[in-house]
């Protein structure tokens, strides 16, 4: 891929819950070397953010509800409200069956602010999505993982560029239909899984040789850990690391 890509990701944190030297696992897509589109807001990774790039994230995707991708929420929601520029402005893109859980974790407490009169959600845009949805006139796609519970955890993917696994176990039947282009996929992977989050015995298991090659390896417990998988072969992703990405299908003339 061409380093000079007008398409990259950014990898902003990616450590597991427990790994705070990683950052939380969470990336920005970008287009132009501007921000495009952000996964996740957890709170290092949304610290992580504004060193990039400065202010906040104008649009985000979340994955799922629990909080080391969440945590960022509360600060994200004082830099919107705050900023007449932006209030209401800032884009989240949800899935449907992961809006109740959300609302949970982030909005439900009495009294965004301690004067009253707002709501929680009145500094941002939600955008409540299904298995597909359009931001900046380019199509995207989200499907189910395997985390924790049925439909509380989804992938997304930027057709013929990226998919971003978030939190899972292995997916090989999902991946077989949506990495069938080519994608770089920012896989879940830790040393060792667990009944939530995949391990690399588990990746090597399941899926093929050719699809663990495009495999971008994050959310890990520690450095060395990192390096331990890099040992075994695989692309593992580092914190700050930006990569190239091809350009989504559609998007360039030809």
């Amino acid at each position: 891929m061409d380093t000079e890509s007008r398409w990259r990701l950014r990898l902003l944190g990616v450590g597991n819950a427990s790994a705070v030297e990683l950052g939380s696992a969470m990336a920005t897509i970008e287009r132009d070397g501007a921000p495009w589109l952000t996964i996740d807001c957890g709170g290092e990774g949304l610290t992580a953010y504004q060193a990039a790039h400065g202010g906040i994230p104008r649009a985000l995707f979340m994955t799922h509800a629990h909080m080391d991708h969440v945590a960022g929420f509360e600060r994200l929601f004082v830099a919107s409200y705050f900023d007449p520029a932006h209030r209401g402005e800032v884009r989240l893109y949800v899935p449907v069956a992961l809006l109740p859980l959300l609302h949970q974790r982030v909005a439900s407490y009495p009294n965004a602010l301690a004067e009253g009169g707002v709501n929680f959600w009145d500094a941002f845009r939600v955008i409540p999505v299904g298995d597909h949805f359009w931001h900046d006139g380019v199509r995207l796609e989200v499907f189910p993982v395997r985390h924790h519970w049925p439909d509380t955890a989804f992938a997304l993917r930027l057709p013929g560029s990226l998919v971003w696994t978030g939190d899972t176990r292995p997916i090989p039947e999902m991946l077989a239909k949506y990495a069938a282009r080519d994608e770089l996929i920012a896989h879940d992977c830790a040393l060792e899984g667990n009944p939530s989050h995949s391990g690399i015995d588990d990746l090597e298991r399941e899926y093929p040789r050719e699809l663990l090659a495009r495999c971008l390896l994050y959310h890990y417990a520690s450095a060395e850990d990192g390096e331990l998988l890099r040992a075994r072969g695989h692309r593992v992703g580092a914190p700050g690391e930006i990569v190239a990405l091809r350009a989504p299908a559609g998007t360039e003339p030809g």
